[in-house]
């Protein structure tokens, strides 16, 4: 299916864009070195571990206390086929009140992040911000490119299944462990604002708030899939169908992972959009105009007109200008907190 020729300089520039950006942040400072946890789990000193597993084997096989309320998990996953991450800040009353359970709030990071799941930290204010709220912070790793999904693999295999590593294999090691309740949200930035959204419409069981900062809403949207494909590329992996398929061929199954097709599960949730035009502002000065952001404020809009057009509640925030930044990823988590706070009942 060709490219209308109207439409061929933007498509460009937005692929031009995705291949020669750099990485959003700069490189984390290594984690530091595992010291004995304090709370009711512990490893044995051959790292052996002695946690109570998912139902699927997935296992935490190192704790590693950051500071008072940080803690990263190391956990050997079935669903990945390998071992990856999760921060957690734990509630500040955690320790001192060891009978009861705690509402979780996810945090989805964006791609090619090499910060990965310390990101939220190592950028934002998080840990200051929730530091008076009643709720543990889970900050998973997604990948460079992960997608927030189990991939295709032309139906031979779901290895990287990022989707159950995250709501079934940590979110049972967590209630398991750490005493993890079962209010929950979840908020993302750029795909992790997709995974956000998609998390919580396939499993609406699970979250009772989703918020989207930057996010790319509707897939399927001209250019986007195309945009996809080059993120994938650019991070090393060649044969891009191996996620969902080509768009095309394999449409049901884009849809079946594309927010903008799947919104009657979202009724009833308490819902954020968020999303600027690409140009500078005060809060980064320093930023230059960018072609990630006006692609996902375009896709964030349809996403909300369609919710909107079929009667569901979501609260909006296109603020204007701003860059696909986190100054502007950490305003926006505390603008959506009221949101969030409502899925975790606080």
């Amino acid at each position: 299916m060709g490219i209308p020729r109207r439409h061929r300089a933007a498509v460009v520039a937005l692929l031009a864009a995705a291949l020669a950006a750099g990485p959003l942040t700069p490189a984390a400072t290594p984690a530091t070195a595992s010291v004995p946890p304090s709370g009711t789990a512990s490893t044995s000193a051959s790292g052996a571990a002695a946690f109570l597993p998912a139902d699927d084997g997935a296992q935490i096989v190192r704790e590693t206390r950051v500071d008072d309320r940080t803690l990263d998990l190391e956990i050997d996953s079935p669903a990945l086929g390998r071992r990856a991450t999760v921060r957690v800040l734990l509630p500040t009353g955690w320790a001192g009140q060891p009978g009861r359970t705690w509402p979780t709030l996810w945090l989805l990071h964006g791609c090619c992040e090499p910060a990965d799941y310390r990101a939220w930290t190592q950028f934002t204010d998080v840990e200051e911000f929730t530091a008076d709220k009643e709720t543990m912070v889970v900050m998973p790793s997604g990948g460079a490119a992960g997608m927030y999904s189990a991939w295709w693999n032309f139906g031979l295999s779901t290895k990287p299944d990022w989707e159950t590593f995250h709501v079934t294999e940590t979110r049972q090691l967590l209630e398991r462990n750490y005493r993890a309740g079962t209010r929950r949200s979840v908020a993302g930035l750029s795909i992790g604002g997709f995974g956000a959204m998609h998390y919580a419409f396939r499993h609406p069981e699970l979250f009772g708030a989703a918020a989207s900062y930057s996010g790319m809403l509707n897939t399927l949207s001209f250019g986007v899939p195309a945009l996809i494909k080059t993120i994938l590329v650019r991070e090393g992996i060649w044969n891009w169908t191996a996620l969902w398929g080509e768009e095309l061929l394999t449409n049901k199954l884009w849809r079946s992972h594309n927010p903008y097709d799947n919104i009657e599960p979202l009724r009833g949730k308490a819902l954020y959009v968020s999303s600027g035009n690409g140009q500078p502002s005060d809060l980064a000065p320093q930023e230059s105009a960018d072609a990630l952001e006006p692609a996902a404020l375009g896709t964030s809009k349809q996403f909300v007109e369609k919710l909107r057009a079929n009667g569901v509640a979501v609260t909006d925030d296109f603020y204007g200008k701003g860059t696909h930044d986190w100054p502007y990823w950490e305003r926006a988590l505390h603008r959506s907190w009221p949101t969030l706070a409502e899925g975790l009942g606080l």
